[in-house]
């Protein structure tokens, strides 16, 4: 299951989960946001148990997409114990993203 973050659930859903987490910062207007979404959906589906998957709205949370210094949508960020660990920019493969899911989980 995909759960939305804001800045208000991001320390909880995000720096706190037991499990790493990977966050999409996306807009509705970004088409390369939109052709991700089945993507991101069925990387949900293969890690589910294993991995929080999120979404962030920058347009309805300007201030955490600054501070955690998002320039280009979208953003493909993992966290693990509740740091950051690497990020993608743009649109991904699936095979690409499963790939940057599995290197978290290694």
């Amino acid at each position: 299951m995909i759960k939305h973050v804001t800045n208000a659930t991001f320390d909880e859903e995000v720096l706190a989960s037991s499990k790493p987490v990977l966050m999409e910062v996306w807009a509705s207007w970004c088409v390369p946001c939109k052709a991700m979404e089945p993507t991101i959906d069925a990387v949900a589906a293969e890690f589910e148990g294993r991995v929080q998957v999120t979404k962030l709205n920058v347009d309805e949370n300007p201030e955490l997409a600054q501070k955690l210094d998002v320039m280009s949508l979208p953003t493909l960020m993992m966290f693990k114990n509740g740091q950051p660990i690497d990020h993608l920019v743009g649109l991904a493969t699936k095979d690409r993203l499963t790939g940057f899911v599995s290197a978290a989980l290694a």
